[in-house]
Formats: C-alpha cells, structure tokens, sequence
C-alpha cells in the first residue's frame, strides 16, 4: 500500500510545505478546540477564537514539521513515505526548521495573550505533540499518544476561555466524555493507519499495535476504542445539555466510524479510504455539538 497523505504530488513548493504540516488535517482540527470552548459553559469572545486558532494552527504546524523531521531516518527507509517532502527535497531542512521555530512562537504568544493559565500549561502539549516520533521508538501505543494529541485540543479550547477563573473550575469544565472519546476515537484509527506499515515496523523495530499483536488483534482494539468513542460521544449529549442536531451528527458520524471498521475489515487495500472518513466524521461530530450549543440544545 502506496498511500501516504504527506506526499508531494506537485512541484510548488508552497504546496510541499503545506504537505509538510498536512495543512488540511490542521484545519479540520481547530472544532476540537472550539467544543471544548463551546460546551464549557464559559462566554466565548471573538478574540478567545482567533487567538485559541492560532495557537493551535502553530502547535500543529510546528509539531508536524518537527516529527517530520525526527522521523527522516525512518521515513527515508519506508518506501510508501519516499514522497514526502523532506525525503524528496521539496522542502529543505533548514526550511523544516523554520515552520518549527515560527509555529512555535504563534503558538505560545497566542497562548500568553488568551490568558494565565493558557500560558501557564503551554508548555504540556507542546512537549506531547513534539515527543510523537519518540513515543514510537519507545513503546508500541504511540496511537494513544497520538490520540492526546488531539484531545488536548478540546482541554485548551475550554481553558482559553475561561478568563479569570480558578484552574480548578477551568479543568472542571473541560467536557472531560469528549476529551476521552477524541482520545480513543484517534488512536483507533491511528491503529488502523498504521497496518500499512505492519512489515516495516516488525522488521525495523517501530513501536505500534499491529506490529506488537498482529493486525487482527489490533483492528479487534482499533474497533474496541471506536465503540468506546462512540459511547462517550453518546453521552456527552447528556452530560452538556445538547439536543437533536447534536444527536443526528452523533448518529451519522457514529455510522461512518463504524463503516471505517467494516470496510478495513473486509480488506487492508480499503485502509486508505477507511482513513480518509475521519475528517467527515470529525467535523460532523464537533460542528454538530457547537451548532447545538448555540441553538441551545434544540430538541
């Protein structure tokens, strides 16, 4: 299997330093952050939303850029990640570098700017979102790293806004159901993302799931965190006071998590269309949390 999203299929090089940073998954991760805001029960001011986007368009910029880089022995090794940027050429290292150390100064200059306790823990997803390409070289769960990742997300949507209020509340009011079910939801298609590299990693020693139990096992956990995701988004419409257009992207977004499952299943050659639901189903699930909330909780 040849598929790999962080290839350069063109020659600009604006376009490989897009590849680089997978701007598209960057994107389409900015809802998590905006549920976590949304569904804290705290106001959200327009500049809270600027600056918690670019706070997190540069932690994803820098943080894909830097294990990019981290990960140029491996990759140079790997023939589906020959096209990536920095294998190629497309993007220069020095280059590479550059998108670290700038999407690293959005990021915690926008953190200092929302408030005290933003700037205070700034630094603990940074460290989680740079230390990815090490979890793999470590262990054989780099998918639940992955999947705090972007949990962390939803936490840094609800302590961006909440202005002047204790720590204490702010972490109460992180909707914790959709903070553990990202977490899963991720690391269960991470799992099966990573089956295309089965055989490398066996052979090279990479950590991952499938290359610790084998892939049956491990589309078994990919489909058991999916379920658990599933659930704990089914309970967030409870927990947060949301309605029926909530309950409808739950549902619809829950179908396609398991149609992800059925179709990797029935063949490891559906892997890659398999993966590519996932930015539906985020931005149906997120987008129809936040809809709710504003529409308060329409049934």
């Amino acid at each position: 299997m040849a598929f790999d999203p962080g290839e350069v299929s063109k020659a600009s090089r604006f376009h490989a330093l897009m590849r680089l940073i997978r701007i598209e998954h960057t994107l389409f991760s900015l809802p998590y952050a905006y549920v976590g805001a949304f569904l804290s029960g705290f106001p959200v001011t327009a500049r809270e939303i600027i600056l918690m986007s670019l706070a997190l368009l540069g932690l994803r910029s820098s943080a894909l850029a830097y294990n990019n880089i981290a990960d140029l022995d491996i990759d140079s090794l790997n023939p589906r990640t020959w096209n990536r940027p920095l294998i190629k050429g497309a993007v220069k290292l020095g280059d590479a570098w550059w998108v670290v150390v700038v999407g690293s100064v959005v990021y915690f200059v926008s953190a200092v700017l929302l408030n005290r306790w933003t700037a205070l823990l700034s630094f603990l997803p940074w460290i989680v979102a740079m230390s990815y390409s090490g979890a793999k070289r470590r262990h054989s769960f780099p998918h639940l790293h992955l999947g705090l990742t972007l949990a962390l997300a939803v936490a840094g949507g609800t302590i961006a806004v909440a202005g002047n209020a204790s720590l204490l509340e702010a972490l109460e009011k992180i909707p914790w159901a959709f903070f553990l079910g990202v977490l899963l939801w991720v690391a269960g298609f991470d799992i099966i993302y990573s089956t295309m590299d089965y055989e490398f990693d066996l052979k090279h020693g990479i950590g991952s799931i499938p290359a610790r139990f084998g892939i049956k096992k491990a589309l078994d956990m990919a489909l058991a965190f999916h379920l658990m995701a599933i659930a704990l988004f089914g309970i967030a419409k409870f927990l947060y006071g949301l309605g029926s257009v909530y309950l409808l992207g739950w549902a619809v977004s829950s179908a396609l998590i398991l149609y992800e499952n059925i179709l990797t299943r029935k063949s490891l050659e559906n892997v890659p269309r398999a993966f590519n639901l996932n930015i539906p189903i985020g931005l149906i699930l997120t987008l129809s949390a936040i809809a709710d909330k504003l529409l308060g909780g329409f049934e």
